[in-house]
């Protein structure tokens, strides 16, 4: 893949968890506790929803930071380099997963 096919991907991939992260954000409001209109359980679920919401949104959050690094990286023509030994990603590590910053030895 060239320089301009991985940042295309990058993007893309950006642009569609930004799109999921707008669609998601009710699920993640408060939820109202009043009692006269919503049962305990109803609350209950309504909780544990929105902490799942919120983790999802954490990792989604997580992701981007990953996707703007590997957009810097491949600026500055290190992308597809291990960070930590400067020693080249295997092609099919990043097909797997762009953001990736580190090669297989060093992930272990």
């Amino acid at each position: 893949m060239t320089k301009s096919n991985w940042k295309q991907k990058l993007i893309e991939l950006k642009n569609e968890l930004e799109a999921l992260d707008g669609e998601a954000a009710d699920a993640r409001s408060t939820v109202e506790l009043d009692q006269s209109r919503v049962g305990r359980l109803s609350r209950m679920d309504a909780l544990q929803g929105q902490a799942m919401n919120n983790a999802i949104a954490a990792r989604r959050r997580h992701k981007l930071v990953a996707i703007e690094a590997a957009l810097d990286r491949l600026n500055e023509d290190e992308f597809g380099y291990c960070v930590m030994c400067g020693d080249e990603i295997a092609l099919k590590r990043l097909e797997l997963d762009p953001t990736v910053a580190v090669c297989s030895s060093c992930s272990a």
